[in-house]
């Protein structure tokens, strides 16, 4: 083991006496590693990073939730099929919940994008949604300032309003001024009664609570026609229940209060988010896939890069290794130090990658809406791969090294 650690920490200042000696040739010659590194950890530090931040907004809708709509959140879907389906309504859901066992709690929710007024100022576009008692329970609501809707807002549809952090601070300025203020709904009067807490941008924009004002479903729909307000019914499931028991029952109810034959297809989707997750897994291997194959090439190109660096460095030293041997070095310590110095030269091109996209993910930082991580995974990938590509690199100047005889070696000039 000593003399492993021998071997290694040898190879390791032959390395780094080569690139001081000959900055220019080293450099040009693991840029290609560089590059390698670069895209390959670029590309999975981002890839990773969006994924995370998808899937986190993903799950944010509810892992054991179902969406009943008239739509089908999968891509691919006939649009001009599913819109001839009639819109879910609130009376179905309030027929559905005694013939769901399986549901814990059950929404209704319409939506629809109008100009809110206050004062002076207009916002246009404004997503209002209209909710019903126990949306809260499905999704969660954080409320800053003031209160979420009572019990007898939603029985009364009282012109009530919580609303998003961002719109808040538009229409106010300050988004603590919000609190008692009356906003302008289409000619209808709504007091603020809540402040949402904020949000912070994201990928799927499914709710956009921050831009959001939510008001009691009754409210909302002496606004805008409930069947023209993209209505969705929300069922969670119970903790011990699972998912597919939870369509099955929601399968049977709805068909039965639809009143559709045998013979009939579904006119309603029972749509969860695993086609999202599925979705999102096949663009996201997709865009890796992309990233290996560029990295390869670059990386390939530094294997030779190394390769030559080697060659030049078995020739250079020729002499000293024909020394060795005549003292009784074996191959394989001669063939080690050549190997264990190319996967250094490999890692120290790979180091430099890693400081490239290290600078690139503070860059991106200020203009994504999420974070960029490195994680220690991706990090010992890029060092074993520098380590297989130095191995590779090194290993037939590290062979004719080691093959070398030592008399022939001693008198080369």
């Amino acid at each position: 083991m000593r003399k492993f650690f021998e071997i290694l920490s040898t190879s390791l200042k032959m390395a780094l006496e080569e690139f001081r000696l000959n900055k220019l040739r080293t450099f040009l010659s693991l840029f290609g590693i560089t590059i390698g590194i670069f895209c390959i950890i670029g590309v999975l530090a981002t890839v990773n990073s969006l994924k995370k931040n998808v899937e986190n907004d993903i799950n944010s809708l509810g892992t054991n939730s179902i969406f009943i709509d008239r739509w089908e959140y999968k891509p691919g879907s006939e649009w001009w099929k599913l819109i001839k389906r009639p819109p879910v309504l609130f009376d179905e859901m309030k027929l559905l919940k005694p013939r769901v066992s399986s549901a814990s709690a059950m929404a209704f929710k319409i939506s629809s994008n109008e100009n809110v007024q206050y004062g002076d100022n207009t916002i246009s576009g404004t997503s209002l949604l209209g909710i019903s008692s126990e949306f809260p329970d499905i999704q969660t609501v954080e409320i800053q300032d003031g209160r979420m809707f009572q019990q007898s807002d939603y029985d009364r549809g009282t012109n009530t309003a919580v609303i998003g952090y961002t719109l808040a601070e538009e229409l106010f300025g300050d988004p603590e001024r919000a609190m008692g203020k009356m906003v302008d709904l289409k000619g209808k009067k709504a007091l603020v009664i809540g402040l949402m807490k904020k949000q912070g941008q994201s990928m799927i924009d499914m709710w956009n609570f921050d831009n959001a004002l939510l008001l009691p479903f009754g409210f909302l729909r002496t606004i805008v026609r409930e069947k023209n307000a993209n209505p969705v019914i929300i069922v969670k499931a119970k903790d011990n229940a699972p998912t597919a028991q939870l369509k099955d029952q929601l399968t049977s109810a709805m068909r039965s209060i639809r009143k559709l034959k045998p013979s009939e297809e579904d006119n309603y989707s029972l749509n969860d988010i695993e086609p999202m997750k599925q979705a999102t897994e096949s663009i996201f291997s997709g865009i890796n896939i992309g990233g290996w194959a560029i990295a390869g090439l670059s990386l390939i190109v530094g294997m030779f890069g190394v390769a030559n660096i080697m060659f030049v460095t078995v020739r250079e030293r020729t002499s000293q290794i024909g020394l060795k041997k005549a003292i009784g070095a074996k191959r394989r310590t001669i063939m080690m130090e050549f190997l264990m110095e190319s996967a250094f030269l490999c890692i120290l091109g790979g180091a430099m990658g890693i400081l490239m996209v290290f600078i690139l993910t503070k860059i991106l930082g200020y203009f994504l809406p999420f974070p960029i991580f490195i994680s220690v995974d991706i990090m010992v990938l890029a060092v074993s791969i520098c380590i297989v590509i130095g191995i590779l690199a090194g290993i037939i100047p590290a062979s004719i090294a080691a093959k070398m005889d030592p008399v022939v070696a001693i008198r080369s000039t």
